[in-house]
């Protein structure tokens, strides 16, 4: 960590935003920032230091999957609506290469994806080696939305937590780190802010009626997020609850959560698969223009013709002939330099 992240968070975000055994959801204030020690302006200042760690970190990660490192990450973000996804999208993915970035979202399935289990799409959508997945939503609205919405019976999403789990385990397994953010926000300032998206015309296209007849729901969806934390928060893929009232928070706590699980995987740069020496050898015999070839070539030539003791004419002139003084004849001497009778 550096010295700003040391002094500010007093306990890192990965220890204190963990959904760990007796975690309850109801005590989480959502107003809160759990951890952070430090002002707005140092964590939008964290923030800023933790892109440029970041992107490199994202690059390495890229390159050595262009070598053939097949590891990746997946960051899923979970949340009700207006809890500040598409923020973290912007404000944090945002900040690293696009090329190395899949972004993907899961709204209800498509009827070719009702033919298959609920985990196909999620198994078709998993970041490539060397890349960064981002699901803004994710396989939990199986076990969310589904279950609130009574969309399947009850025992078809009471099997899909184990099978989850054990989906996330073969897909850690495989080399894919897994980083999952539930962003919470409050009941109020979900309805302040989706009175806002009413207010500005500018966020007219961000609001959607159907999000009233979920905020009716809400106790039901708190439960529901409740048995997620319960029960698919693993060892190899814990969940991180994240105070969302604060964006400001919850985008540097994301950010922190990712930057850290870069860093843990040790990314050097990939090695060289070729001779570098003779590689540089080579290029800098490329240095010279074929233009400036022909003007070093002339040189030479102009050079050779002087020690030869050959007049070369100006551009346009008369051919060159060779000098009298050159070949020993001179006025009134024959060719062995002697005066003529």
């Amino acid at each position: 960590m550096t010295t700003l992240e040391e002094r500010a968070w007093k306990t890192p975000p990965w220890e204190s935003l963990r959904a760990g055994p007796g975690f309850r959801l109801a005590d989480v204030d959502r107003a809160s920032t759990p951890g952070w020690h430090g002002s707005k302006k140092d964590a939008e200042e964290l923030l800023a230091h933790l892109g440029s760690e970041m992107s490199e970190l994202q690059e390495r990660l890229f390159a050595r999957g262009r070598k053939g490192d097949q590891r990746s990450v997946l960051l899923v973000l979970q949340g009700l609506d207006t809890a500040g996804k598409g923020g973290i999208a912007r404000h944090v993915i945002g900040m690293v290469d696009p090329q190395g970035v899949v972004i993907r979202n899961f709204g209800p399935p498509s009827l070719e994806e009702r033919e298959h289990h609920f985990l196909w799409r999620i198994h078709r959508a998993l970041p490539g080696a060397g890349r960064i997945g981002v699901f803004d939503r994710s396989h939990y609205e199986d076990v969310l939305v589904v279950r609130v919405e009574g969309l399947v019976p009850e025992a078809t999403w009471q099997a899909r937590y184990a099978e989850i789990n054990g989906f996330e385990e073969d897909v850690v397994a495989g080399g894919t780190t897994i980083i999952k953010c539930a962003l919470m926000v409050s009941h109020e300032e979900q309805g302040a802010r989706l009175l806002e998206r009413l207010d500005r015309p500018e966020k007219h296209w961000k609001y959607n009626p159907n999000d009233l007849p979920t905020r009716l729901r809400w106790d039901d969806y708190q439960e529901a997020y409740q048995a997620v934390f319960d029960r698919t928060s693993t060892p190899e893929a814990p969940w991180y609850v994240i105070p969302a009232n604060h964006k400001w928070y919850a985008r540097l706590a994301v950010a922190e959560l990712l930057t850290e699980a870069l860093r843990r995987m040790s990314l050097e740069w990939p090695p060289a698969d070729f001779n570098v020496d003779a590689e540089r050898a080579k290029l800098a015999a490329t240095m010279v223009t074929p233009s400036r070839r022909s003007v070093q070539a002339e040189d030479e030539d102009l050079e050779h013709a002087e020690l030869a003791g050959i007049d070369v004419p100006a551009e346009g002139g008369p051919p060159a002939v060779p000098s009298q003084k050159a070949n020993g004849k001179g006025k009134g001497k024959d060719g062995n330099g002697k005066k003529r009778p």
